[in-house]
């Protein structure tokens, strides 16, 4: 298949805007810069073409930038396709976000908000490929974090919201104390 390598700038960059997306639509692969619009574009129109299902996996290290990139393809398909209230769309997507960050992302070494769990996000379009809807699926790929952090690594950030919300009323019964104090073994 199709492979884009993509860097992380860490700092925005005019290219993904509406007239960037515009530029792409309807291109072939290949007849412009690499880009994800254009691996959106692509994976668009073969569902359109062959009415079949297609995929796009996001991958990297942490702090790559796959969150970004899976959004700014998102962001295409509800442009392109015309989907009524596209903002709508992407941000109803993502805004389970910052909870499934708070559950799946811990510090590690390398970085304070590391992922540490998967994703698939499953977009419903329907018979003019505009989109209906979506599913986001997360699974948690690193259990033992729970019960035991390596040096300068932390637990899951619920574990310390959980902990700094001890006393209020409707935590009390978990009977938390401080992180500190708290023992998982």
């Amino acid at each position: 298949g199709i492979i884009l390598v993509a860097i992380n700038p860490y700092k925005q960059l005019p290219i993904y805007g509406d007239a960037i997306i515009h530029a792409y639509s309807g291109q072939n692969m290949g007849d412009m810069d690499p880009h994800i619009f254009a691996v959106a574009e692509e994976a668009y129109k073969q569902m359109a073409r062959n009415n079949k299902n297609q995929s796009i996996i996001v991958s990297g290290e942490s702090g790559a930038g796959k969150t970004v990139s899976a959004r700014y393809a998102m962001r295409y398909f509800a442009t392109v396709s015309k989907s009524s209230g596209n903002a709508q769309v992407e941000d109803k997507v993502l805004a389970s976000n910052p909870i499934t960050e708070a559950v799946g992302n811990a510090k590690t070494t390398r970085n304070d908000n590391s992922s540490r769990f998967g994703k698939y996000t499953e977009i419903s379009f329907d018979q003019h490929y505009q989109i209906i809807g979506a599913n986001m699926r997360t699974y948690l790929l690193e259990k033992s974090r729970v019960v035991f952090q390596v040096e300068n690594e932390r637990n899951y950030h619920i574990f310390y919201q959980l902990c700094a919300s001890a006393m209020q009323p409707e935590f009390k019964h978990l009977k938390l104390g401080r992180s500190q104090e708290n023992n998982l073994l």
